[in-house]
């Protein structure tokens, strides 16, 4: 039995399928071995308008009333091919580009494509209703009205938000006269969201309003701009400490002067990612060896790009003096010469150097001039001969004193090496001549 019913299910659809080979075959070759043609049709067909950007530069428009916006089309092809075509398949294409007139008219250029190529030489346009597109174009009226925009939302707190930013700041609205004359201005809506910790910043929508504040719908509106950009940035707010970038030498040490600075912090909203990872800001470069007299020293305060000084406190004023300050000069006798060239004799023309040392009481006192060390390079002098000046290099060993008074030079004479001279040979003494004659 179970047999016998398998049998009866295969050859049921053995003849399904052989009925759908006919059918294909006698629907495309049935007519004197051409295709059966049937017909067909598709509802509500949407027609695109192109060429408007001609209509806005001849100061038209195109209105939607009055304007045909789909149409039925009757197709005709082959059963099967009808099966398998969608209605958005389908593209019905108007070009208003010959259009230079208002009022209502009816479109030349009509153009019926399909979406899929298949369908290009097997299914065609039998009929259509309406049997004409018409449309209905009206003068453009325009004018210039301003964007506002409206926030909703807030920032964290510790946060600030910045100056918001517009672009554009108006736009030009464009169409019938009464629809434009009831626009007083454009609006867009940023939404910050809950507690916003970062900028935000959005492609918004455009509505408008009229002198009322009453939302204008359902009007037929064009504008220059389809969105507006509009950004704005969320700070967060923080005490940074200004600070000077000490430099430090022998004899002028951090531990040896009194500084502050006034006002020693300021308020500053910036990017989070900029200022999180801030607790100070750097007035300039300070070097401790070139503080004199003068105590008091202006800086402009500078700010971290696209961050806002809220303090409005634009200068610092660094107050700083040393505790124990001690100034002398020390002859100094020790010299040593450095790459004095081989073949070379050099005379050191200076025997002592006035030395200017600074530094605390306790160690200046300490300071002899054994302490006090003159270098002279003459790396550069290799082939030279006769008296210069030699820049020299003043270093204190042994305690912590820095050198003052510029830049130190000694003379040195510069000569040729003369060669030994040679030894005279031994002359022997004189011999007698022998005579032959004997002292007996």
């Amino acid at each position: 039995m179970k047999s016998n019913r398998r049998q009866k299910v295969f050859y049921m659809a053995l003849c399904v399928l052989a009925a759908i080979v006919v059918w294909i075959f006698v629907d495309n070759y049935g007519t004197n071995g051409g295709p059966v043609t049937h017909t067909k049709w598709f509802r509500d067909v949407p027609i695109t308008y192109t060429g408007e950007t001609v209509l806005t530069d001849r100061g038209l428009m195109l209105l939607e009333e009055n304007t045909v916006a789909t149409v039925d089309l009757e197709m005709e092809g082959t059963m099967w091919d009808l099966a398998l075509l969608d209605k958005d398949y389908i593209k019905v294409t108007a070009d208003l580009s010959n259009v230079s007139r208002t009022g209502v008219q009816t479109v030349t250029s009509v153009i019926y494509s399909y979406t899929e190529d298949y369908f290009r030489q097997r299914i065609s346009v039998n009929d259509r209703n309406p049997s004409t597109i018409t449309i209905n174009v009206a003068e453009l009226y325009h004018k210039t009205v301003d964007v506002r925009c409206e926030i909703t939302g807030n920032v964290a707190e510790g946060y600030s938000a910045g100056e918001l930013q517009v672009s554009p700041t108006e736009i030009e609205v464009r169409g019938d006269q009464a629809d434009v004359d009831a626009v007083s201005y454009a609006k867009v809506t940023l939404d910050l969201g809950e507690d916003a910790t970062s900028t935000v910043t959005g492609e918004l929508p455009i509505q408008f309003y009229d002198a009322n504040d009453q939302l204008l719908e359902n009007t037929s509106l064009q504008t220059t701009e389809e969105t507006i950009q509009v950004t704005l940035p969320v700070y967060v707010t923080r005490e940074l400490q200004l600070t000077m970038n000490f430099v430090e030498s022998a004899g002028a040490r951090m531990n040896n002067v009194d500084w502050e600075i006034v006002p020693n912090t300021i308020q500053v909203s910036g990017p989070a990612e900029v200022l999180n990872s801030m607790d100070s800001i750097v007035l300039d470069d300070f070097n401790l060896a070139e503080l004199g007299s003068t105590t008091n020293y202006s800086y402009a305060i500078p700010i971290p790009e696209g961050c806002e000084n809220l303090s409005g406190v634009t200068r610092a004023t660094l107050r700083i003096s040393f505790k124990d300050m001690q100034r002398t000069t020390v002859t100094a006798t020790n010299f040593i010469l450095e790459n004095a060239p081989e073949d070379r004799t050099v005379d050191l023309l200076t025997e002592q150097l006035a030395v200017s040392i600074f530094g605390t009481s306790g160690d200046v006192a300490a300071i002899t001039s054994d302490n006090i060390l003159v270098t002279v390079d003459l790396a550069d002098f290799g082939s030279a001969v006769g008296t210069y000046t030699v820049p020299a290099e003043v270093t204190v060993v042994g305690h912590d004193v820095g050198v003052s008074g510029g830049t130190y030079q000694v003379r040195v004479t510069i000569s040729e090496q003369t060669p030994d001279q040679p030894a005279e040979p031994d002359t022997p003494a004189e011999e007698t001549p022998d005579t032959g004659d004997e002292t007996t």
